[in-house]
């Protein structure tokens, strides 16, 4: 059976630069015959958390939203890839509104004690992409820490990353060809599944000009 992929693209714009390399992440996927899906945050109707706590109680959260939505289709994943440009240093409001309303499963993973899956424990990775336009090589520090405890909450493994700095305007990803044939690979090692899974988080950065690489 084929692995189920999910994109996330939590871009405020549609063909931004997080958005396309998300979108060459999955061509990798698919390329390695995975299931694929892609989902855009920026389309959804998606309220933030009010800490009402109901989910401390239940493990669901109260909230009648397009997230309801989303929050099946991460449980029902195998790989996630998960792509957000960079505000003031962290991922975007959109992102951010995902990400808070699943406190949900932090409740029913910590306080609750209950298991995501009937048949225990699965095998899901994660792949983060994050695009900004500052030159900091301190950038990515907070979108590496965010991502690092959701996916923990999520129970997705945090495989890999692939950050691309100084790249902003629409369409200035196509200038870092190098960064568009690393989001392909990615995806198609993260759907690959005889590919083990490594002890911490791989990233490939791209910092300065665009095409060069940081080692």
């Amino acid at each position: 059976m084929a692995l189920k992929v999910l994109g996330i693209s939590t871009s405020p714009r549609q063909g931004g630069n997080s958005d396309t390399l998300l979108r060459q992440a999955i061509a990798g996927a698919e390329a390695a015959g995975a299931a694929t899906e892609y989902l855009s945050v920026g389309a959804l109707r998606i309220a933030p958390c009010v800490e009402c706590c109901a989910c401390a109680r239940t493990g669901s959260c109260r909230a009648q939203d397009d997230f309801q939505g989303v929050f099946a289709k991460l449980l029902e994943a195998d790989r996630l890839i998960f792509a957000t440009p960079v505000f003031f240093m962290s991922v975007s409001a959109q992102a951010k509104l995902l990400i808070d309303r699943c406190q949900c499963l932090w409740s029913r993973k910590y306080l609750l004690k209950q298991p995501f899956f009937a048949d225990g424990p699965r095998d899901r990775r994660a792949l983060v992409i994050a695009v900004g336009g500052s030159k900091s090589k301190k950038m990515f520090e907070s979108v590496r820490l965010t991502m690092k405890y959701w996916l923990d909450a999520t129970e997705f493994d945090y495989v890999a990353n692939l950050f691309v700095n100084h790249v902003d305007e629409r369409g200035d990803i196509a200038k870092v060809p190098a960064a568009m044939q690393e989001a392909f690979r990615l995806g198609r090692e993260l759907a690959s599944a005889d590919v083990p899974k490594p002890q911490e988080p791989t990233t490939a950065e791209f910092f300065g000009s665009p095409g060069a690489a940081r080692p």
